[in-house]
């Protein structure tokens, strides 16, 4: 009796593991591929869908509902519910392939006026002068250049220009290059750190590591860059590790909580009371240029703002206090 072979279909991956795939190939980062898939999860769960032929039944429906939900009951901010948004977007467009329409009403957030933390010069110097080391010199950065704080962890080594005192910042907010100024008081220090650096670089080669994440196509463009010193890390991580996309042994740069706790435990020290974070030594470097008479748009160009309306809440910051009204108790003389 014969026997008959047939080929074996194979079977429809999973939904999320559809949506990795598709996010990869479109190059979208760890962060926002994570992001985006915690809100897939929660959106699945909200309606407790078994299968994937129920996401597109009232599809259009179902997505307003989750999103008043989340504005109603959940109270998030916009940008929270704007992100959920976009990951449900993402999943219909380009895993399910059908686009969700163009009119969703659902409830939106508000938005709340949030005046940004700024330092004073003098707590700017205090809170950096009780650090040292790697922190420090990331913090100065923050501060003497604007940048947000994955922005400096992901500098690599060719984006730093000694002789014009600039950086290159690669892939900023919005996939967006732009050249910020440079501190040329930290030159020195930077200089030595870079040298150490090289020397583990050349040690990771020699035990037959070396290679740096790339991002997009580069790595099969340029087969050898990784390796290269111009696209190490400025700040790279004290320990190799496994990229999860691609399960190659890399050193990747440092991870955003030593700079975050280092800050923390720098405040706490000086007995400064404000919630200062990374992101503050990014306000008070805008808020520091105003002052010193920058002009706006300069500043909107440094920080990578799209609309200089962004920008423009620094100046209401210094308008405020001793930069600007005066108090009427002050003219009682009491």
């Amino acid at each position: 009796m014969s026997i008959k072979s047939y080929r074996s279909v194979p079977a429809k991956p999973k939904l999320l593991d559809e949506f990795h795939n598709v996010m990869r190939r479109r190059h979208y980062s760890i962060h926002t591929e994570r992001s985006y898939a915690d809100w897939i999860k929660r959106y699945i769960h909200f309606y407790k869908m078994q299968e994937r032929r129920e996401l597109l039944v009232g599809k259009d429906q179902k997505v307003e509902d989750f999103l008043s939900h989340l504005a109603v009951h959940g109270d998030v901010a916009p940008a929270t519910q704007n992100q959920a948004l976009n990951a449900l977007v993402f999943l219909y467009r380009h895993v399910l392939k059908e686009p969700l329409g163009d009119s969703l009403r659902a409830e939106r957030a508000k938005k709340k006026v949030r005046i940004p933390v700024v330092m004073t010069r003098d707590e700017v110097s205090q809170v950096i002068s009780v650090m040292n080391g790697v922190p420090q010199l990331i913090v100065k950065l923050l501060y003497g250049s604007g940048l947000r704080v994955a922005e400096v962890l992901r500098l690599r080594v060719q984006e730093i220009d000694f002789s014009m005192k600039q950086l290159t910042v690669r892939g900023g907010k919005g996939d967006k290059d732009r050249l910020t100024t440079f501190p040329a008081s930290i030159i020195p220090f930077l200089q030595n750190h870079l040298e150490k650096v090289k020397l583990l670089h050349q040690r990771d080669l020699d035990q037959g590591y070396g290679e740096v994440y790339l991002p997009h196509a580069l790595s099969r463009k340029y087969k050898n860059a990784a390796r290269e010193w111009g696209w190490q890390y400025v700040f790279p991580s004290s320990r190799l590790s496994t990229d999860p996309l691609s399960g190659i042994v890399r050193r990747h740069h440092i991870d955003p909580s030593v700079v975050n706790k280092t800050i923390k435990r720098a405040v706490r020290l000086v007995g400064i009371d404000k919630r200062i974070t990374a992101h503050t030594f990014r306000h008070s470097f805008a808020t520091h240029l105003l002052q010193r008479g920058t002009d706006i748009r300069t500043i909107q160009e440094l920080l990578g703002h799209n609309d200089v309306k962004t920008t423009e809440i620094y100046t209401h910051i210094i308008k405020q206090g001793g930069q600007g009204v005066v108090s009427p108790l002050d003219d009682m003389g009491i």
